[in-house]
């Protein structure tokens, strides 16, 4: 059987390696946190960042990069986007030249706003390289709950190779050939995920949260598509479906962060207090950027960012944004 090596030891990687493992896979787990995966390992439970979910297989524990990825058939980068481009150059002069190395995170980088493939392409081949998206919390994956993503790849077999890997009867993996457009959905959404939990914090209903979420998409096709990706791609699971589970769950750190924001409190605590990366805190910089680059008129993001920066009132932010002029919805 294949061995799969993943890079952090966080939820989503962990809740994947529940499923290569359960089809008889080696799973090696790398972290730079040795108390963390000590825990981990002793417990053999990810008790920091996925409890509850117990690790049943071929378990290995690594704080050596080399150890872990020399004999790997397959590297699972599941770490914060704004950390990918020094853990890949860390781990490349390690990985075998026949092996794949599939990526979960999803951002943009701050500073150069490069989506992670084009920071893999940098210094990978990347008829090697894959990425997943789509509707999938770690807590339910984890479990085993029903789950579609996305698997998308400039090499077809790649996409394939993974989509059999990793798929179950409780995962399905569709093959996906838009990779820019995923990975700007899987980024974007997670801005409009704090966006969500914002008008939940503020005590506005459904009609308010539907309203963000439709709109939020709207602007992000216009980006994504500026950019190169297809509008079919954020109608599908990496866009509408993501967008969906990212924005009306408190399994999402990026919906709970924004709540908190909402409710009140300043949004540099509400990040520090969810305990993991928040994503949507550090791309909507990169959003907002990418954008008035592009000449992409995106002025929920902007207000997002505005606020989540101090720069805007959430109340005031709300009023601006319904008090836009009025136009055509198409």
């Amino acid at each position: 059987m294949k061995t799969v090596c993943f890079i952090g030891a966080g939820s989503f990687g962990t809740a994947l390696s529940t499923v290569v493992a359960s089809k008889g896979c080696r799973v090696n787990i790398f972290d730079v946190d040795e108390p963390h995966l000590k825990r981990m390992e002793d417990a053999m439970e990810n008790t920091d960042y996925l409890p509850g979910v117990k690790l049943s297989g071929d378990y290995h524990f690594y704080t050596n990069n080399e150890e872990a990825i020399k004999d790997a058939d397959v590297v699972v980068f599941s770490l914060p986007a704004q950390i990918f481009r020094v853990a890949l150059k860390a781990a490349v002069p390690f990985i075998r030249e026949d092996a794949l190395v599939m990526n979960i995170a999803k951002g943009i980088e701050q500073k150069t706003l490069k989506r992670m493939s084009e920071i893999a392409e940098e210094m990978f081949d990347m008829d090697r390289y894959v990425m997943i998206s789509g509707p999938s919390h770690a807590e339910e994956v984890g479990i085993g709950v029903p789950t579609t993503i996305s698997v998308s790849s400039r090499n077809i077999e790649s996409a394939k190779a993974i989509q059999e890997l990793f798929g179950t009867n409780r995962l399905r993996l569709y093959t996906n050939d838009d990779m820019i457009g995923m990975e700007l959905a899987g980024s974007l959404k997670n801005v409009m995920a704090v966006g969500s939990g914002i008008i939940g914090g503020l005590g506005f209903g459904d009609n308010a949260r539907a309203a963000m979420m439709t709109r939020g998409l709207a602007e992000m096709t216009r980006l994504g598509v500026k950019l190169g990706g297809k509008p079919e791609t954020f109608a599908g699971l990496a866009g509408v479906g993501d967008m969906i589970v990212t924005c009306t769950s408190m399994h999402s750190r990026n919906f709970r962060c924004g709540k908190l924001i909402g409710e009140g409190m300043d949004p540099e605590e509400a990040r520090k207090s969810i305990g993991m990366v928040v994503e949507g805190m550090f791309t909507a910089e990169a959003a907002v950027e990418l954008a008035k680059k592009a000449d992409v008129e995106m002025p929920i993001t902007e207000a997002i960012y505005a606020v989540i920066t101090g720069k805007l009132d959430v109340k005031t932010g709300v009023e601006m944004l319904m008090g836009r002029p009025l136009k055509a919805e198409m």
